[in-house]
């Protein structure tokens, strides 16, 4: 049924935006962390979505519902968390126990901004994703309805 088609692909976008608030919390905490487990500052973190439907463009579904045929579309999965290459960012602070010769610190690269602007992007993505998923919930709960 096409409804439970909608209802996999909020689920999965549901689940990938979870993830991705999760990750931009880690970043958040550890805005601060100048020694870690593998030596250095901490690295941002990042989420990389993909269509689920491998190697499916939009394109393609659209030529798919237009010649009729039924393309299912299957949503989005994560395919990996990657940390960000951007330099560390070196702050005088001679007193710090992390501090090189010259009495500098290497920072995290967490620009804390631009984690609330993702953490707004992501959550506003997650609500959006949940109201599609309770108006097919809804849509279903009517068909059903009208039976009686």
């Amino acid at each position: 049924m096409a409804f439970l088609n909608s209802l996999d692909i909020s689920g999965s976008a549901l689940t990938a935006e979870r993830l991705r608030m999760d990750i931009i919390s880690e970043n958040i905490s550890n805005a601060q962390t100048t020694r870690t487990e593998s030596g250095g500052p901490y690295k941002r973190k990042m989420v990389v979505f993909q269509p689920a439907d491998e190697g499916g463009s939009f394109k393609d579904a659209l030529d798919s519902r237009i010649s009729g045929e039924s393309a299912a579309a299957k949503g989005v999965k994560v395919t990996g968390i990657v940390e960000d290459d951007t330099p560390s960012t070196p702050v005088y602070d001679p007193e710090n126990p992390d501090a090189d010769e010259s009495g500098y610190v290497q920072m995290p690269n967490v620009n804390i901004v631009k984690e609330t602007i993702d953490m707004m992007s992501a959550t506003r993505a997650y609500s959006a994703n949940l109201t599609v998923l309770n108006a097919v919930k809804n849509m279903a709960s009517k068909a059903l309805e009208v039976g009686k």
